[in-house]
Parts: structure tokens; C-alpha cells; sequence
């Protein structure tokens, strides 16, 4: 198992560099580059002066070589113009060259500077993130535990009235998109002319202190919409396993229905939708634009909206790296997963 893991950590961060890089390289194309100076000088600005401006501040640098500075290992890249400003990639408004390092890149834990926020990217991302966090937290505590009980009683008893009506439940949800669903909510639950006026607050007071009347919604909003999907998923792998021989032995034997369910065929009928349910965390990250849009939950995902809408650079390539990471370890954690839910399964 321990070489297994450090076998899937190098694939993972041979993956990761070369995600990275492709972020990188797309990020750093001359139309994007292009607007960046626009936005931080004039957008009147003529095609000599955008290149001069891109010059001046590193930009046109060969891309492995601003990659390098990007990863910290590299020197980075400082200039003083003709007016006295000092410029570079760890230049810092109101830097002096006695106080801006030669190494700063992410192996330095220095994620750059947003052109947007005026504010160290680290700091944008942790924060975001945070409130994302607080509300993954909330939905997995509702979604899953539901879709697992919905999915494990539709699979009990194939093609009985509870099976159907469970699994028309789980097909409106996940056909729902949040931003139907948000919108339903909120003119059912929160307006103030037709709606029954049953939550106050808004998502944007819940940043600061959450309460049920100004959480719930977002959370039931995103959780109903995966809900669906994983209890889908198992009753599908419930059914199978009801069927199987070692099922029918037991149910011969007397063994009570309950007993069956519990003892032979929970752990069985979890092993396929443990990796559905593994896939919701980068979903739950970068997925819930929509819905942190909608409620205004400035989160990790409206980070992201925000970044991309404002050739925001730096902040962008931050995002993307977390997202990476979240894929590669929600990954590694499903495949460890899977030995301890399936006894068949060995790694040599």
C-alpha cells in the first residue's frame, strides 16, 4: 500500500505539472495579455505601446522561462523603467529593490498578486475557499447520507411502488438545474410579494454568520441537484447485489430481509457509488458557480467567475492549481477506498 501511494503521488504531480502548464501556456496567450494591459493601463493604448508595456513587466518572456518564475524556480523577473517605477513578477505596489526577493513562485508559497482584488492571491484563494469549504461541508451532510437511504430503499425491493416513486424523485432532481431550482426557491420560500416569506437574510449575510434561514437554501439547492445522481447510482449497484448468489443462499438459509440488507449486501451495493460520491468534492468546488452566483455567496467559484471574467492572471492560475489538487487527491482517496470496500481487490 505505501508504494502504491508514493507510485500514485509521482503520476499526480507529473499530472499536475503538466495541467498546470496547459493553464499556464493558455493564460499567458498574447490576446490575453494583450487586454491585461488594456485593463491595467489604457484601453486607448496603440499596439507599440501595448507591447512595450508587456515588455516592460515580463510578459513577453519565452514561456518556460515565465512558467519557471511562475513554479519559484527561477529568478524573477524585475526592471526599473525610464520613470523610476519599479516593475518585476515579485514586485509588490510600492516595492523597492532592497525589499522584493529573487524566488517567488508557489514552491515559495508565493501565489502572486491580483490585478482585480489589489491583494496577495494567497489570501483572495484561502478566504474563498473557505467559504466554499463551510458550504461543501453543509450539502455533503445532507446529499449524502439522503441519496444513500433513497437509493439503498428503492434497490431493497426492483420494480416495487416505492422503487418507482423514489426513482422518479431522483430523476426530477438531477434534471433540475440549480439555477431553475435556485430561482423556485427563492420566489417560493423568500420573495416578498407571492412567497410564504419563510427565510430571511440573504447568502451574502451568511459569509459572516450563517444561520438556517440564510443557508439553507443554497445548501438544499446544490444538494437536491446531486442527490439524484448518487442515489441512482445506488439503487443500480443495490439492485445488482440483491440478485447475486450469495444473496440467494442467505435468503434460503432464513436469514431475516433486514439482516440480508445490512450484513450482505450495504457494503457490496456502496463500493460504486463511494467513487460517485468522491466525485462531488471537485464538482462541489468549481461546479457551484452557478448557485454561489445566484445567492451571491462569494466563494470559490465566484472567484473563479470573477478571475476569468477579468483576466485576472495570477488569481486564475491559483484556482486552477487548488482544483487540480482537489481532482488528484479525491482520486487517490477513491482508489484507496476501494480495497478497503472490496476484499477482491488487491494490490500487489
Amino acid at each position: 500500500m505505501g508504494l502504491f501511494i508514493l507510485r500514485r503521488f509521482g503520476v499526480m504531480l507529473l499530472t499536475a505539472l503538466c495541467l498546470t502548464f496547459v493553464v499556464f501556456f493558455l493564460t499567458n496567450l498574447y490576446p490575453n495579455l494583450e487586454k491585461l494591459a488594456k485593463t491595467q493601463g489604457n484601453q486607448r493604448m496603440s499596439d507599440e505601446q501595448v507591447e512595450a508595456w508587456l515588455d516592460n513587466r515580463g510578459y513577453l518572456q519565452p514561456t518556460l522561462i515565465k512558467y519557471g518564475q511562475w513554479l519559484g524556480v527561477t529568478p524573477g523577473f524585475t526592471k526599473t523603467l525610464a520613470d523610476g517605477q519599479f516593475v518585476g513578477t515579485c514586485v509588490r505596489p510600492g516595492g523597492t529593490p532592497e525589499d522584493t526577493r529573487n524566488y517567488c513562485g508557489v514552491l515559495q508559497g508565493d501565489w502572486g498578486y491580483s490585478t482585480v482584488f489589489k491583494d496577495e492571491v494567497g489570501s483572495i484563494v484561502g478566504k474563498r475557499l473557505g467559504n466554499t469549504g463551510y458550504l461543501m461541508f453543509w450539502v455533503l451532510v445532507l446529499m449524502v447520507p439522503t441519496a444513500l437511504i433513497v437509493g439503498v430503499l428503492a434497490g431493497m425491493r426492483e420494480g416495487s411502488a416505492l422503487d418507482r416513486s423514489l426513482s422518479t424523485f431522483s430523476i426530477i432532481t438531477t434534471a433540475t438545474p440549480e439555477y431553475v431550482s435556485g430561482v423556485i426557491f427563492i420566489a417560493i420560500f423568500t420573495s416578498s410579494t407571492v412567497g410564504l416569506k419563510w427565510f430571511k437574510g440573504t447568502a451574502t449575510s451568511a459569509m459572516d454568520n450563517p444561520t438556517f434561514e440564510n443557508f439553507f437554501l443554497p445548501v438544499l439547492t446544490i444538494a437536491l441537484y446531486g442527490m439524484g445522481y448518487i442515489a441512482r447510482m445506488t439503487r443500480a449497484s443495490m439492485t445488482e447485489v440483491m440478485t447475486a448468489q450469495y444473496i440467494r443462499t442467505a435468503r434460503l438459509k432464513g436469514v431475516s430481509f433486514s439482516n440480508i440488507v445490512m450484513k450482505h449486501a450495504l457494503r457490496n451495493a456502496l463500493i460504486a457509488p463511494f467513487t460517485v460520491i468522491m466525485l462531488q468534492f471537485p464538482w462541489l468546488l468549481n461546479g457551484v458557480v452557478i448557485v454561489e452566483t445566484l445567492f451571491n455567496y462569494k466563494g470559490f467559484g465566484w472567484a473563479l467567475v470573477q478571475a476569468a471574467g477579468n483576466n485576472d492572471i495570477q488569481l486564475l492560475l491559483a484556482i486552477s492549481v487548488v482544483s487540480v489538487f482537489v481532482v488528484l487527491i479525491t482520486q487517490l482517496i477513491s482508489d484507496i477506498g476501494y480495497v478497503y470496500l472490496n476484499p477482491r481487490i488487491r494490490i500487489s
